[in-house]
C-alpha cells in the first residue's frame, strides 16, 4: 500500500482520493536517470563513509542498473504504492537486492532526493535547449548575409517608418536571441549547486560527504544551508521565466512572419512542408507553425505565472505543492523544443519577395526623416527642419502636388533633397553604428558572426 514508507506512524492506510492527488509517478518518472544516479551517487559516498560495506555498495548499484535498464527499455512494472519515481525505484531496488536494498536511503530524504533530481533534469534539458536557439540564431545569419543588400520598410505602431536593410531586421531577432542563450546559461551558472546531503531539512547525524556526491554529480558545490537546500525552487521559476521570455522572442517573430505572408504583404512565400492548407478554401496557404508560436508564449507564460503564485506563499521549507513544479517545467522545454524545430525549418525555407519589399520601402514618405537630416546638415535646428518637412508631407496628402514636386520646389529644400525620395537612396542614409543601412548592416553581421563563434567556444566548454 501507499503507506509503506511511513507505515509504522499510520495504523491504516492512504484512501484512494489521497493516493490519487499524491501521486506524480505518472510525470515525473522521466526523471528516472537523474533519480538513479543521484542514487548511485550516494550510495557510493555511504560506502566511502562506512555506513554500507563495498559487497552491499555493490549490490546496490547492481540493482539500480537493473531499474534503470527496465526503465528504459517500458519493462517496469509498477504498482499501486509507487507515488513517485523515488518510491518506485527503491521498491524496486530493495526487491531485487532486500538486504542491502533497505539501506538506499539512508541519511537522505525524499525532499533533498527530488530536489537533485529536478536540479539535474533542469540542467540537461537547458544545456540540451541552448544549442537549439543557436541553431535559429544561425539559420537568421545565413539568410541575412544571403539577401544582400534587400530592404524593406520599417514599422512603428505597425505604420510604415524607415527602410532598413532586411539582413538588419533579420538580425535583430538574432541579437534578441543571444541574450536568451546568456539568460540560460545564467541560470544554469546558478542551479549548479547539490542539494543532496540536505536531508529532509536539516541534514544528518551521520558522517555523510554532501561534497563528495556534488563532485561526483557534476556541480560546481553542495548546498550551504539545508533549510533553503530542499525549499529551493528559484532555478524553475527562472527557467520557466527564460523560456518564457524565449517563447515571446519567438511569438515575435511567428508574429512578423504571419503579417509578411499574408495577401496584404506578400514579402515572404511559406514552403510547402512548413505551412498548412484549408479543409475548405483551395487556394489558402496558411503559417500554422509561426501562429503556434504565437500561441505557445502565452501557455509558457502561463506556467510561469501559476508557479510563482504556488510558491509565493510557503515557508520554509519542504511543502507537497512544491510537487507542482514539474508540470508546467517538463511542458515548458518540451514546448520550446518543438517550437525552435518548427520555427527553425520555416525560417530556413522561407523566401523572401524582395522586389515587393523594396517597392513598399521606397514610399517617398519614409524619407522624411531624411529630409529632415539634410536640413540639420544646412544649419536648421532639427525640429525647425521636422516642421518644413512636416509641412510639405501634409500638403502632398491633402493633394496639393506630389511630395517629390513640394521638396523639389521648397526654397529650404530643393532638387538635391528631392534625389533623397529617389527609390533605393532612403536605405542607405541610415550609416551611424548599428543602423539600417546596407553599410552598417555588413559590420554588423561581421559582428554577430564573431558573437556566433565566441558563444559556440562558451557552449562547448
Amino acid at each position: 500500500m501507499a503507506g509503506e514508507l511511513w507505515e509504522g506512524r499510520f495504523a491504516g492506510g492512504p484512501s484512494e482520493a489521497l493516493q490519487a492527488l499524491n501521486d506524480s509517478f505518472p510525470f515525473d518518472r522521466r526523471m528516472f536517470r537523474q533519480d538513479i544516479e543521484g542514487s548511485r551517487a550516494h550510495v557510493t559516498m555511504l560506502a566511502d563513509v562506512g555506513l554500507l560495506s563495498a559487497g552491499e555498495r555493490d549490490e546496490i548499484l547492481a540493482a539500480l542498473n537493473t531499474v534503470e535498464g527496465e526503465m528504459a527499455d517500458g519493462s517496469f512494472v509498477g504498482v499501486t504504492s509507487d507515488e513517485d519515481i523515488h518510491t518506485a525505484v527503491e521498491r524496486r531496488v530493495t526487491e531485487l537486492a532486500p538486504d542491502a536494498g533497505g539501506k538506499i536511503h539512508t541519511a537522505r530524504s525524499r525532499n533533498d532526493q527530488v530536489a537533485l533530481d529536478v536540479r539535474m533534469w533542469t540542467r540537461e534539458e537547458l544545456t540540451d535547449l541552448v544549442p537549439l536557439v543557436a541553431r535559429v540564431q544561425q539559420t537568421l545569419a545565413r539568410q541575412a548575409a544571403d539577401v544582400g543588400e534587400a530592404y524593406l520598410p520599417g514599422y512603428t505602431h505597425l505604420q510604415q517608418a524607415q527602410s532598413v536593410s532586411l539582413a538588419h531586421h533579420l538580425l535583430a531577432h538574432g541579437w534578441a536571441l543571444a541574450r536568451d542563450i546568456d539568460r540560460m546559461l545564467d541560470c544554469l551558472d546558478r542551479l549548479d549547486v547539490s542539494p543532496l546531503g540536505a536531508g529532509a531539512l536539516a541534514g544528518s547525524s551521520l558522517p555523510i560527504d554532501p561534497a563528495q556526491t556534488a563532485a561526483a554529480l557534476g556541480f560546481s558545490k553542495p548546498f550551504d544551508n539545508s533549510l533553503d537546500a530542499v525549499s529551493d525552487r528559484d532555478y524553475v521559476a527562472e527557467s520557466l521565466f527564460v523560456l518564457s521570455l524565449l517563447g515571446v522572442h519567438l511569438s515575435r517573430i511567428g508574429e512578423e512572419l504571419i503579417l509578411w505572408a499574408s495577401t496584404e504583404f506578400g514579402f515572404v512565400t511559406l514552403d510547402d512542408a512548413f505551412s498548412t492548407g484549408s479543409s475548405m478554401m483551395p487556394q489558402k496557404k496558411n503559417p500554422d507553425i509561426a501562429e503556434l508560436a504565437r500561441g505557445k508564449a502565452g501557455r509558457l507564460i502561463g506556467h510561469l505565472t501559476g508557479f510563482l503564485t504556488t510558491l509565493k506563499g510557503l515557508p520554509l521549507t519542504y511543502n507537497k505543492d512544491m510537487q507542482e513544479d514539474k508540470e508546467p517545467l517538463f511542458d515548458a522545454c518540451d514546448t520550446v523544443r518543438l517550437t525552435l524545430l518548427a520555427l527553425d525549418g520555416m525560417l530556413s525555407t522561407l523566401q523572401f519577395n524582395t522586389e515587393t519589399m523594396a517597392a513598399q520601402a521606397d514610399n517617398p514618405y519614409a524619407a522624411a526623416t531624411d529630409l529632415a537630416e539634410y536640413l540639420v546638415q544646412k544649419g536648421l535646428p532639427f525640429r525647425q527642419g521636422h516642421a518644413i518637412v512636416g509641412d510639405l508631407v501634409r500638403r502632398a496628402l491633402e493633394g496639393e502636388a506630389s511630395l517629390l514636386e513640394l521638396v523639389s520646389a521648397s526654397p529650404d529644400l530643393g532638387p538635391e533633397a528631392a534625389e533623397l525620395l529617389a527609390p533605393g537612396v532612403s536605405v542607405r542614409q541610415r550609416t551611424s553604428p548599428g543602423g539600417g543601412s546596407p553599410a552598417a548592416t555588413t559590420v554588423e553581421l561581421e559582428a554577430f558572426q564573431a558573437h556566433l563563434r565566441t558563444q559556440s567556444a562558451r557552449l562547448t566548454r
